[in-house]
């Protein structure tokens, strides 16, 4: 199992990219770069290539409705030749909210629009033959019966050619439609909150059936997953971390009927907890919200305890099919993030 993590942005960014490189010491083998509506990924992907020689980089992640599909292609390419051929590329279609508020961009067909993505974007990097593409979500070269179109499209090819044939992709998915597409198609699964012993009975029915549909040359789903790190006999004290983002996450994300972490957490069996997150989230009552998230969720989705829990907790995350074991190190007790990183690794095996 691979230790991966994601780049902390709430607080200093840049100093947090220049650290990777400790990390990158300390073995950890693939680092998230976040975007959400902050600063955009690809610039620190480029700048975190330029620090280090082993560590992987990935997008964690990229809005399929932010960039067309040739942007993305192109971007993960220019980060690949950066980078000697470690970028990753995560992808998601993030929810209306944001897709429509901040980007002006109408939210139709996420699940469509990411699998065409994910085949436009191949297509391009095997620069096999001009691109041209006829999908539900995504055109290639832009029909001229389409509003604004000159009719001037033509088929193109990358000019540049990337150093690998493909750059992993990965795709954050929660929903049954959503988990079905990415284990059909995409390299890697990011599934937020996730529990390995809850796995097969949230999700289990959706992988089986999108991995039968999956191409039989293509290896198996990747999935990174984890949670808050921490390890000692008193390190339990810290998924009281976790309580303020799973309370945002289950009661402020999303759109009325589109949060997919509320309802991640109702088929957890969570589901009248979850009413209350979120009815107190939107009264403005925060602090109210978080202490209601049950302490059965937060032990669920941490790794923080002594080492022989942490222990079991990787080998439950194994058992489930998880390929990086995804942390959030808590600095302190004389631990750095790097010495966190290098033991839960040697713990991993």
């Amino acid at each position: 199992m691979k230790i991966s993590m994601q780049l902390r942005y709430d607080g200093d960014i840049v100093r947090a990219a220049e650290d990777v490189t400790a990390l990158e010491r300390a073995g950890l083998d693939l680092i998230w770069v976040p975007e959400a509506y902050g600063f955009d990924a690809p610039s620190f992907m480029g700048a975190i290539a330029a620090r280090t020689s082993r560590v992987e980089i990935g997008s964690g992640i990229l809005s399929v409705y932010t960039r067309t599909p040739a942007l993305l292609a192109m971007t993960a390419a220019g980060v690949d030749a950066l980078s000697g051929g470690r970028a990753h590329l995560g992808l998601g279609a993030s929810g209306p909210q944001v897709v429509e508020g901040m980007h002006g961009v109408p939210y139709r067909s996420p699940v469509a629009r990411t699998r065409e993505t994910i085949e436009v974007m191949r297509a391009f990097w095997r620069r096999g033959k001009p691109v041209a593409y006829e999908g539900s979500a995504v055109r290639l070269p832009l029909p001229a019966d389409a509003p604004g179109a000159t009719g001037a499209g033509t088929p193109m090819r990358l000019l540049t050619a990337p150093v690998r044939p493909e750059v992993p992709v990965w795709v954050a998915a929660l929903g049954p439609r959503n988990v079905r597409m990415t284990a059909a198609t995409a390299d890697g699964w990011l599934p937020m909150f996730f529990v390995p012993e809850w796995c097969d009975r949230v999700w289990g029915e959706d992988l089986r059936a999108g991995a039968a549909r999956r191409d039989p040359g293509r290896a198996p789903l990747l999935i990174s997953a984890g949670g808050i790190l921490a390890l000692g006999r008193d390190a339990a004290r810290h998924r009281e971390r976790a309580r303020e983002k799973l309370a945002l996450f289950i009661g402020g994300m999303g759109a009325p009927g589109r949060n997919f972490y509320h309802d991640l957490v109702c088929r957890y069996g969570f589901a009248r907890e979850a009413a209350a997150i979120r009815s107190l989230f939107l009264r403005g009552e925060r602090a109210a919200a978080a202490a209601a998230v049950p302490e059965a969720l937060l032990e669920a989705t941490t790794l923080c305890g002594p080492e022989s829990y942490v222990k079991d907790r990787i080998a439950a995350y194994r058992e489930a099919g998880v390929t990086h074991l995804e942390v959030a190190p808590v600095a302190g007790d004389g631990h750095t993030e790097a010495d966190l990183v290098a033991r839960v690794k040697e713990l991993c095996g």
